[in-house]
C-alpha cells in the first residue's frame, strides 16, 4: 500500500468541441466516442495512479464548459487547482486564439499558495486530422510568451500523447508539491513525447 497518497484538482478548459470532455474519457477510460454532448457549467472525473512504490497520485479533473469564461463561475470552478490544462483544435485558428483569454481567466483567478500561476500545460488536438489551420512555430511563440509549461500535439481519437502529457503534468505538480525545481522547460517549449516513458505510472 501507497504510504503517501496525493490529491491535485486539474483544470481542463478551452473551447467548446475541442475534445476536452473526450481527453478526460479516453484518459480515465480509455474509451473514444465519436458523438459530440456538450458540456454543462462543469463535469468530473477521478484517475487513481500507482505513481511509485510508495506514491498514490489522484487526480480530480474539472471539465469546464467552453462558454464558461463569459461568466463569473470560472473563479468558483479554479478554486485551489493544482494544475491546467488548456485545449485547443490544430484545424480551428479561432480556437487557438481563444487560448489568451482562457490563460488570462486563469491567470487572474487562481494561483498556487506561494502566489505563482498554476502549472498549465497547452495541447493542440486533433492532430491526426488536416489541414492544421496553423504552424507549429506558432503555436510554440504563444507557449513561451505566455508561460506555460509546455506543449505537444494530441489525438483523442488515435490515443496518441495522452498519456505521456498528464505524466508531464502530474511530475511538474510532484516537484511543485515538493519546492524542487522543475526538470522541464518552464518556457513553453515544445514536449517531445517520445523522450517520455509511461511505464510505471498505471492505474489502480
Amino acid at each position: 500500500m501507497a504510504s503517501f497518497d496525493y490529491l491535485f484538482k486539474v483544470l481542463v478548459v478551452g473551447d467548446s468541441s475541442v475534445g476536452k470532455t473526450s481527453l478526460l474519457n479516453r484518459y480515465v477510460h480509455d474509451v473514444f466516442g465519436k458523438d459530440y454532448k456538450m458540456t454543462m457549467g462543469v463535469d468530473f472525473a477521478l484517475k487513481v495512479i500507482n505513481w511509485s512504490d510508495t506514491e498514490m497520485v489522484r487526480l480530480q479533473l474539472w471539465d469546464i464548459a467552453g462558454q464558461e469564461r463569459f461568466t463569473s463561475m470560472t473563479r468558483l470552478y479554479y478554486k485551489q487547482a493544482s494544475a491546467c490544462i488548456i485545449m485547443f483544435d490544430l484545424t480551428n485558428a479561432d480556437s487557438f486564439r481563444n487560448c489568451q483569454m482562457w490563460k488570462n481567466d486563469l491567470d487572474t483567478k487562481v494561483t498556487l499558495p506561494n502566489g505563482d500561476c498554476i502549472p498549465c500545460m497547452l495541447l493542440a488536438n486533433k492532430c491526426d486530422l488536416s489541414p492544421w489551420a496553423l504552424t507549429k512555430e506558432q503555436i510554440d511563440k504563444f507557449s513561451k510568451e505566455n508561460n506555460f509549461i509546455g506543449w505537444t500535439e494530441t489525438s483523442v481519437k488515435d490515443n496518441k500523447n495522452i498519456n505521456e502529457s498528464m505524466k508531464v503534468l502530474i511530475e511538474r505538480m510532484m516537484e511543485t508539491r515538493e519546492s524542487r525545481r522543475s526538470s522541464f522547460p518552464p518556457q513553453g517549449e515544445y514536449i517531445n513525447i517520445n523522450d517520455i516513458s509511461v511505464s510505471g505510472s498505471g492505474c489502480c
